[in-house]
């Protein structure tokens, strides 16, 4: 697993993307490409909001990805194209690398990895690079398309460098430098995208990082579909208010334990730190916290810390100013809930992947799933909720939003023999009603088999 990412000599012309790619480098530079990289989306199985909490996850790369065509230059400057014309080019000096999180533009996602590999190295001067970037991943999706860029730029980066670095150390540097962006995420977009391998789910565990094969049951297929609706989680604070109420219902459940409470940040690390199981931290909580939302003010008080203390100590910088009181409760539910549902989904894959119930019974861990995030993590939209619905009712055994929510796509389990009526159904009755959707269709509504991590192509 701690191998470094392939580097492999490819056909260019055989493959149009890379080959249309390549034309828009010549076109825009007047040379060719001296290697390109690759970094894929994601789809999440199973496992939502819980990585930054510190439980493992179930996702697998998809076709989609982030491809880059790259030479290198000494003249300590990095000049950014993209493919795609909406996208504006960006300059900047190697020397001098600043992100802006309060505009979160694409070429900044690219400079979070550019930056995170330069501070691994010790904040030397990077080489020059000229490079153009193109992306098959819809955009604000849930797919994962922000972290695949941050990824992509990283590994690049260490290869116009002649460095080398094992996708494990790629994965972390990486998860760490997306909060240049402002995003606290924990870490599965990034570890799927360096750690994913042809054919095989992985179930993502940390602290330490480390990925295991999941084979997933025969007789269904995973069909993602997008409700069109975007969400930048960048641009906006739900995510990151839901990492911070999951971190002060740390506090508070460590408190009434007895914990050094001011130390721990994850709701993983009440769990370890009281040898529990996660059915007893679900008992724990609905002991200690109460349904009702809670007021900084009582925060404060139950902790003994002052308002200053909680805005600086626990609140992020665009939570700080936040009206919506936290819901305590139901964030810790849905997380401990959601922890054991993973843990479940692996186990029905490895105990009897061909069983006849095996596809039915992870369906209905994706039902319930999809029920806690819309209900407990309030992390999903009208539309989502439709969509996961005519899934259901087109013949999908199970189906749940899939990424960070309130937006994006749904990931359904299909049975082999239902596929081509499934996608008929959703495409009649949730895209074509709809022109902005229809028009969206062909990139929204997709069958997705698991693919390959992270890559170097270079041309034979």
């Amino acid at each position: 697993m701690a191998a470094h990412p392939p580097k492999t000599k490819i056909l260019i012309s055989a493959n149009e993307r890379l080959q249309s790619l390549k034309e828009a480098f010549e076109k825009k530079y007047g040379e060719s490409p001296l290697f390109y990289a690759r970094a894929p989306g994601r789809v999440n199985l199973i496992g939502e909001h819980i990585d930054y909490c510190g439980y493992a996850v179930l996702p697998m790369a998809i076709e989609q990805s982030i491809l880059a065509a790259v030479t290198v230059n000494d003249a300590k400057t990095i000049h950014l194209a993209n493919a795609n014309p909406i996208y504006k080019d960006f300059t900047v000096s190697s020397e001098d690398i600043k992100i802006d999180r309060n505009n979160p533009q694409w070429y900044y996602y690219f400079l979070c990895g550019v930056k995170g590999i330069q501070e691994h190295l010790g904040g030397d001067p990077l080489s020059g690079i000229k490079c153009v970037v193109d992306g098959s991943i819809p955009a604000s999706s849930g797919l994962s398309s922000s972290s695949a860029l941050v990824c992509c730029a990283a590994l690049l980066t260490m290869e116009a460098n002649h460095k080398s670095l094992n996708k494990v150390a790629l994965a972390e540097i990486s998860t760490k430098c997306e909060r240049y962006i402002g995003t606290e995420g924990g870490g599965m977009d990034q570890s799927i995208s360096f750690l994913a391998e042809e054919g095989t789910a992985k179930l993502i565990e940390f602290h330490p990082l480390r990925a295991s094969d999941v084979r997933l049951p025969d007789g269904a297929v995973f069909v993602i579909s997008n409700c069109c609706v975007e969400m930048n989680k960048a641009a906006t604070s739900h995510f990151n208010i839901r990492v911070v109420e999951c971190r002060i219902a740390t506090k508070m459940l460590a408190k009434a334990r007895g914990l050094d409470w001011a130390r721990l940040l994850k709701l993983s690390e009440v769990q370890a730190s009281l040898g529990a199981s996660l059915e007893e931290m679900l008992r724990l909580v609905a002991e200690v916290l109460h349904p009702e939302p809670y007021s900084r003010e009582e925060v404060c008080r139950v902790l003994g810390i002052t308002a200053e203390q909680l805005s600086t100590d626990l609140l992020s910088p665009n939570t700080q100013h936040g009206e919506a009181p936290p819901k305590l409760y139901q964030r810790a539910r849905h997380v401990y809930g959601e922890a054991a549902r993973v843990l479940r989904f692996k186990s029905v894959c490895d105990e009897a992947p061909s069983a006849g119930n095996a596809v039915q019974r992870l369906g209905d861990l994706m039902k319930q799933s999809h029920a806690s995030c819309r209900d407990l993590y309030e992390c999903s939209c009208p539309e989502l909720d439709r969509l996961v619905e005519i899934c259901l009712q087109s013949g999908a055994v199970g189906s749940r939003l899939t990424g960070a929510g309130w937006g994006g796509c749904a990931v359904s389990m299909v049975p082999t023999d239902r596929v081509e009526a499934f996608l008929t159904s959703v495409r009649e009755l949730y895209y074509t009603p709809d022109p902005h959707r229809a028009a969206l269709e062909k990139q929204s509504l997709f069958v997705s088999k698991p693919g390959g991590g992270a890559a170097i192509y270079l041309e034979e």
